[in-house]
């Protein structure tokens, strides 16, 4: 995992910028670290770290043990976030982590063939588990959900018929059987991206963690604090979106989403579908 140490954080300027000032932030994407890390050298004086991801925990700390007692990591999901602390900030950089996705052996690419797992944390229903025991129905509305995919009961029908022969183990298996049954542009996206992407979601709650995590951060936070969020696709965006505009006591700093610099997305390909959005709570 010491390749992660290497991986640039998303949008690091827009969220200092939107989190100057801050004494206490909680970072409920901790990941590697990147976004605390920057936070904590730019003067930010505690940073709580929350993950659901054991393994992020146990490298995120090595990598900020020089910052002592100023950072703390928690091993939780973020639907749980600590709301009886009073903070100025929470941070969310949602989706799949850069950890994660790179290490075939969990299961969330395309590209590299490892066991279809997807778990984001070590209680999660596996991405196989789903695959091979979920409806015709219930696969092409996953799919269709939340991968936005609009030829999803293709998708569900080829995947039934797939592991009716075997079950579907790997990731290189479901991505030659969806790739099969949609066919691939030369020079487009892998057609089964949309695929892992719905799958991903729903192994992990995502969109449902995300929901009730944003009332949390609120009440988390003191008079005056901020909650910045990076999406990475409309589904969350949306949720962002929606949950902002109906609370009273949260002031939009954003009209629209912010997205990463033409010169962060040529640099880091990460960032190229990021969109943040920020927001202040409005004192009583």
């Amino acid at each position: 995992m010491e390749e992660e140490a290497g991986h640039e954080p998303v949008m690091v300027a827009e969220v200092l910028r939107f989190l100057d000032g801050a004494s206490t932030v909680i970072d409920a994407t901790l990941g590697a670290g990147g976004h605390a890390e920057a936070l904590l050298t730019a003067g930010v004086e505690r940073v709580i770290g929350l993950d659901r991801d054991p393994e992020a925990i146990e490298f995120a700390t090595r990598r900020l043990a020089g910052f002592g007692e100023r950072f703390t990591a928690v091993q939780t999901r973020f639907s749980q976030l600590p709301a009886e602390n009073r903070v100025d900030g929470v941070l969310y950089d949602l989706g799949v982590s850069s950890m994660q996705l790179d290490r075939p052996e969990r299961g969330f690419s395309y590209r590299a063939d490892g066991p279809l797992d997807m778990r984001m944390g070590p209680d999660d229903e596996r991405a196989m588990d789903v695959v091979n025991e979920a409806s015709e129905e219930e696969l092409a509305r996953i799919v269709f959900e939340y991968g936005e995919e609009r030829r999803s009961r293709r998708v569900a029908s080829a995947i039934v018929r797939a592991r009716s022969r075997a079950p579907i183990r790997t990731t290189d298996e479901l991505a030659r059987v969806v790739a099969s049954a949609l066919g691939a542009r030369r020079g487009g996206p892998h057609p089964a991206r949309r695929t892992f992407q719905a799958l991903r979601i729903a192994v992990n709650r995502e969109l449902e963690e995300l929901s009730a995590s944003l009332p949390r951060a609120v009440e988390a936070l003191a008079p005056g604090g901020r909650v910045v969020a990076i999406s990475y696709h409309s589904l969350e965006d949306r949720i962002v979106k929606r949950f902002v505009n109906g609370r009273e006591d949260l002031e939009a700093l954003t009209k629209k989403p912010l997205t990463p610099s033409a010169e962060e997305a040529a640099r880091n390909p990460r960032a190229r579908s990021a969109k943040l959005r920020a927001a202040e709570r409005r004192a009583a």
